[in-house]
């Protein structure tokens, strides 16, 4: 169930990063909705959440990459593999960020509870 809704909710960020205004989306957009979407999936399950993270993570630079080897046109400037992956792992760090963030307001909201 994760890995499925990690997996839509990173289809919905690729497809803005790709199809929204012709592709010309700023990408602090798509920072703010990925670090959004990660840090929902921490809130709700807490360490389990990192199924769901990675699905999300994986379509934005997924998106370029096969964009690339069908020699589609892409807004990346340049549209190289080095490009594509530092933006993975650009992608990669923010969503774990969010994931970690979004896990500690989970344990807080447990600890809340108990206490």
């Amino acid at each position: 169930m994760r890995i499925v809704v990690g997996s839509a909710v990173g289809l919905v960020i690729a497809g803005v990063d790709n199809f929204a205004f012709n592709g010309e989306v700023s990408p602090i957009v798509i920072v703010a909705m990925l670090f959004a979407g990660t840090a929902t999936a921490g809130v709700v399950w807490g360490r389990h959440a990192w199924l769901a993270a990675g699905g999300m993570w994986l379509w934005t630079p997924l998106a370029h990459l096969v964009k690339h080897v069908l020699n589609l046109p892409d807004t990346m400037h340049p549209n190289t593999y080095v490009s594509i992956m530092l933006l993975a792992a650009f992608t990669l760090v923010i969503a774990s960020i969010g994931t970690g963030c979004g896990i500690l307001v989970h344990r807080e909201g447990r600890t809340k509870d108990v206490r």
